[in-house]
């Protein structure tokens, strides 16, 4: 039976919500490694470079093997796939939580725990710059919101369980929790129409004709095509060195705050760290849909050059009040606040000049930036402190790629898109909502 318009436009919402729940779910992996850190040196008497190569495992297969994973979402439905990536990102960690050597922690934490959360992260992006075709930089900025804000609902839970029961037994509750909540919750997950229409109202008071068409008249261009076109590897090399910058930093939270001084001071009567965890997940949530809101309007490449302006500014600030536990907490969030938005950016960046029918494998090329970023940020970050002895080299390294991207994207990226633009569809602009919205 054909859905009616009304009722395609609150399933689009549901789908979103559904999306959002999963992404939460599955956030602590990367987000609240840190926290481990600690306990998981002590009990494998191995230096930092050695064990944050688990953290690199992690974002290496999540981000690897996601044309994949988008393939295999494309062939089986989104259901079943994000329910099975869902189940095998707890299941890593509980297996993780048995560890007895720090091979077997590679393998569980790092290489099943990127095989699962590759999974669910990839599909629920793709589908939802399927749904929302007319908001695509906010769709996709409020579920990889739910990537970057969910482990504010475990930061401190994780962290007081830690104190209380230790590494193994956290590992255990909390992976059970986060397998058993998406595999609930993609149970709803489906792909919209091929053809169909929605009436929409959300954004102004006349209606909005939202089209989910997919056939060949949409201009879309698959892998086969995409990867040959220098305007990918462009979107490829940015989002890499701003993969680079931000995992640089989110890998190293704990143990720079150590050396700063600054990790056991009390701010606003809570410990430091984890507070400042807290408030960077949410800085780190919130950026996704703002950005991706505020690049629906002014353009993907002007909102670029401004986010990641930002985040080498607070970089910098941070470096001259490294020692200052209030200066500390903001700032750190800021950063966040200034890198987490490329999840919702490039994937509609991407959607816009490629087209919606091919998304989700599209995406999973581009994603393998992010895999590129984890092998040099979180082992490289580590090792540059270890050589060097200090962690300025680290901070002006993140603050100069930031800069770089920003220029890129300013002075490279919008004329390339525009003379894009030209060739595939005739104008000489590239608007941000591609297609389907009339007024």
């Amino acid at each position: 039976m054909k859905e009616s318009r009304t009722t395609i436009g609150s399933t689009r919402w549901v789908q979103l919500v559904l999306g959002i729940v999963c992404m939460m779910a599955i956030s602590s992996p990367q987000y609240t490694w840190t926290l481990f850190v600690g306990d998981l040196q002590s009990r494998f008497d191995v230096g930092l470079t050695v064990l944050q190569v688990t953290f690199t495992l992690l974002v290496v297969v999540q981000t690897w093997f996601s044309p994949v994973q988008a393939y295999l979402i494309e062939h089986f439905g989104p259901r079943r796939l994000i329910a099975f990536g869902g189940v095998l990102t707890g299941f890593s960690w509980v297996l993780a939580a048995f560890a007895q050597s720090v091979f077997a922690l590679y393998l569980s934490y790092g290489v099943m725990g990127g095989l699962g959360t590759g999974i669910v992260y990839v599909g629920i992006v793709g589908l939802m710059v399927r749904w929302f075709p007319d908001r695509r930089g906010l769709a996709s900025g409020l579920v990889a919101a739910g990537y970057g804000m969910g482990a504010i609902l475990t930061t401190f839970p994780i962290t007081h369980s830690l104190k209380a029961y230790g590494y193994a037994s956290t590992l255990v509750w909390f992976g059970v929790v986060q397998g058993m909540v998406v595999l609930v919750a993609a149970q709803g997950l489906k792909k919209p129409p091929t053809t169909s229409v929605v009436s929409d109202k959300r954004d102004r008071g006349d209606a909005q004709e939202v089209s989910f068409a997919t056939d060949t008249h949409d201009m879309s261009h698959p892998p086969q095509v995409v990867l040959r076109t220098p305007l990918f590897w462009l979107m490829f090399l940015m989002m890499s060195l701003l993969s680079t910058s931000g995992l640089m930093i989110t890998s190293e939270v704990g143990p720079f705050a150590k050396d700063f001084g600054v990790s056991g001071a009390l701010v606003f009567g809570m410990s430091a760290l984890p507070l400042s965890l807290t408030l960077s997940r949410l800085a780190n949530g919130l950026t996704r849909p703002f950005f991706g809101w505020v690049s629906d309007r002014i353009g993907r490449e002007a909102t670029m050059t401004l986010a990641f302006t930002l985040e080498a500014g607070a970089i910098l600030l941070l470096l001259g009040l490294r020692n200052h536990p209030v200066a500390f907490v903001l700032l750190t969030s800021l950063a966040f606040f200034g890198w987490g938005e490329i999840f919702s950016l490039f994937p509609a960046t991407l959607t816009d000049t490629f087209g919606p029918r091919y998304a989700t494998q599209n995406y999973g090329f581009l994603y393998i930036a992010q895999g590129i970023g984890s092998l040099l940020g979180g082992p490289f970050s580590a090792y540059l402190r270890e050589v060097t002895g200090s962690w300025t080299p680290v901070f002006l390294l993140v603050a100069s790629l930031d800069l770089l991207t920003a220029f890129l994207a300013f002075v490279v990226l919008r004329p390339a898109r525009a003379r894009w633009a030209q060739r595939t569809t005739g104008s000489r602009s590239l608007p941000v909502r591609m297609e389907g919205v009339e007024g």
